[in-house]
C-alpha cells in the first residue's frame, strides 16, 4: 500500500484527520481539488466573522471587504502544501473517485491505501424557486465577492448564516428583508432566544417576514430589481438575493456505491465511531449530516485518524457535547440539551435574565439570558446539584461563556461546581455561577425548577 490512511477533502475535518496521521507517526494522503482550508476558511467561518466584526465597529463596506480578504489571505496562509508538507502529510490536487475501500482515482491517476476517510463538506442548498435562477442570486460562496453594497438585500433563510450576515449587511448599510418558512428565527435554539434576536433585529431595522415562502422571483428589467412573491400573496423588492436555507452534502460522482459506502439523502451513514458501511472507510464533518461546525469536523477528523489506526477499541463522537455559536449580536451560544429535551430526562432549569448580570448592566447590553439545565445522576440523584445537561447564553460574549459548560459536560461535573468556582467580578461569566447556585437555594428572587416540554 502507498499509504496508511488516504484522506479526500482538505477542510477542516480532512486537514484535522491528515494531521492526525501524521503525529501517530503514519503516512497520510490528502486530497483536494481546490485549495486547502475548503469552506470554512475561504467562504464560511473565517470571512463572515470578519465581516460582522467590521459591520459592528462600523466600518465602510469596502473597507469591511478588504479586511475579509486580507484575513482569509492570513489564515490560508496558515494551511498550504508547503506547511502540510513540513508537517508529514503529502497533499494531492484534484478530484478524487473511490474504486474500492483501498483505491481512488486523483483525475486518473491510482492510489492505494490501508485506510480511507472522507470528508468532502456540503454545499449550498438551493430550493426550486421559479425565477430564482434567471435572476441571480447570493450564496456564502460568492457573497464575500461582492464589490458593492446592495441598497437593499432579501434573505432566504432565518438559521444561523442568514440571521448572521442579514445582521451585518444592514450594519453595513443595506435595507435588509429577512424570509423564514418557520415561526421563529433559529428554530433549533430556545424560544427565548429566538425571541431576543428577533426584537434585535426589529429594533435595527430588519424587516421581518415570518412563517413565509417565495414562490415566485420576478426579475424587473434587465439590470432591475427583484421582486419576490411570499406565499400569503404579498410581495418584498431586493436588489440583490442572499440564499442561506441549508446545506446538502458534497457527494455526488466520487463513485462511493463502488466502495459500499451508504448514503441517506446524499449524506454518509455513519456509526458513532464515525465508520461508514464500507469495511476500512470512515467519514467525518458536513458530509455525515451531523454537525455542520468547524470545530466538530475537527473533532471528527481526529477520531476518525485515530480509529483507522487502531486495532483496538473505538472512539466514539459524542455530538451531545459540541457547543455551537450563532454569531449575532447578542450571540446565542448553546451546548447540550435545550429545556424541551431535558424535560423527559427529569431535569430541571436555572433561568437568569442578562438584566440581572451586572456585567450586563454596566456595559448596557442587557438583551439575552443564560439558561443552565442539569439532571439526575444514576444512584446520587440531584446530589451535588446533578450533572450539567446544557445551556443556552445569550449575550455579548455568549460564545466565551459557553465553554465553561461545555468543560463540565465533558468533565461530568457536578453541577455545584460552577456555583462554588470564584468568578471574576464583573464578568459575563458570573452568570453561570448565579445560574448554577439556583440549584441550591433561592438568588435575586430565582430558583432553579423542573423542566418543562
Amino acid at each position: 500500500m502507498d499509504y496508511d490512511v488516504i484522506v479526500i477533502g482538505g477542510g477542516a475535518g480532512g486537514l484535522a484527520a491528515a494531521r492526525a496521521v501524521a503525529r501517530r507517526g503514519a503516512r497520510p494522503l490528502l486530497v483536494q481539488e481546490g485549495p486547502l482550508g475548503g469552506e470554512c476558511t475561504f467562504t464560511g467561518c473565517v470571512p463572515s466573522k470578519t465581516l460582522i466584526e467590521a459591520a459592528g465597529r462600523g466600518a465602510p463596506f469596502a473597507e469591511a471587504m478588504a479586511t475579509v480578504h486580507r484575513v482569509v489571505e492570513s489564515i490560508a496562509a496558515t494551511e498550504t502544501d508547503e506547511v502540510l508538507a513540513r508537517e508529514g502529510v503529502e497533499v494531492v490536487h484534484g478530484w478524487a473517485t473511490v474504486r474500492s475501500a483501498r483505491q481512488i482515482d486523483v483525475d486518473g491517476r491510482p492510489f492505494e491505501g490501508r485506510r480511507l476517510i472522507i470528508a468532502t463538506g456540503s454545499i449550498p442548498a438551493m430550493p426550486p424557486i421559479e425565477g430564482l435562477a434567471e435572476m441571480g442570486y447570493l450564496t456564502n460562496e460568492n457573497v464575500f465577492e461582492l464589490a458593492h453594497l446592495p441598497p437593499s438585500l432579501a434573505v432566504l433563510g432565518g438559521g444561523p448564516v442568514g440571521c448572521e450576515l442579514a445582521q451585518a449587511f444592514s450594519r453595513l448599510g443595506s435595507q435588509v428583508t429577512l424570509i423564514e418558512e418557520q415561526d421563529r428565527l433559529l428554530v433549533r435554539e430556545e424560544p427565548e432566544a429566538s425571541a431576543v434576536v428577533e426584537d434585535v433585529f426589529v429594533a435595527e431595522s430588519i424587516e421581518l417576514h415570518l412563517q413565509q415562502r417565495v414562490t415566485r422571483v420576478e426579475k424587473l428589467g434587465p439590470e432591475g430589481r427583484a421582486r419576490l412573491h411570499l406565499s400569503d400573496a404579498s410581495s418584498v423588492m431586493a436588489d440583490r438575493i442572499l440564499m442561506a436555507v441549508g446545506r446538502r452534502p458534497a457527494t455526488e460522482g466520487l463513485g462511493f456505491d463502488a466502495a459500499g459506502v451508504r448514503t441517506e439523502d446524499g449524506f454518509i451513514t455513519t456509526d458513532d465511531t464515525l465508520a461508514t458501511t464500507a469495511k476500512g472507510i470512515w467519514a467525518v464533518g458536513d458530509v455525515t449530516g451531523r454537525l455542520a461546525l468547524t470545530h466538530a469536523a475537527d473533532e471528527m477528523g481526529r477520531i476518525a485518524a485515530g480509529n483507522a489506526l487502531s486495532r483496538g477499541r473505538q472512539a466514539r463522537f459524542a455530538f451531545s457535547r459540541i457547543p455551537w455559536v450563532t454569531f449575532t449580536t447578542p450571540e446565542v451560544a448553546r451546548v447540550g440539551m435545550t429545556e424541551a429535551e431535558a424535560a423527559s430526562a427529569g431535569g430541571r432549569v436555572a433561568y437568569l435574565p442578562m438584566a440581572e448580570v451586572d456585567r450586563a448592566v454596566a456595559s448596557g447590553q442587557t438583551a439575552g439570558f443564560i439558561k443552565l439545565i442539569a439532571g439526575p445522576r444514576p444512584l446520587l440523584r440531584n446530589a451535588g446539584g446533578g450533572r450539567v445537561l446544557g445551556a443556552t447564553v445569550v449575550a455579548p460574549r455568549g460564545g466565551e461563556v459557553i465553554h465553561e459548560v461545555s468543560l463540565a459536560m465533558r468533565t461530568r461535573m457536578f453541577t455545584g461546581r460552577l456555583a462554588q468556582a470564584s468568578h471574576a467580578y464583573p464578568t459575563w461569566s458570573v452568570a453561570v455561577q448565579q445560574a448554577a447556585a439556583q440549584f441550591f437555594f433561592e438568588i435575586g428572587g430565582r430558583r432553579a425548577r423542573p423542566a418543562r416540554p
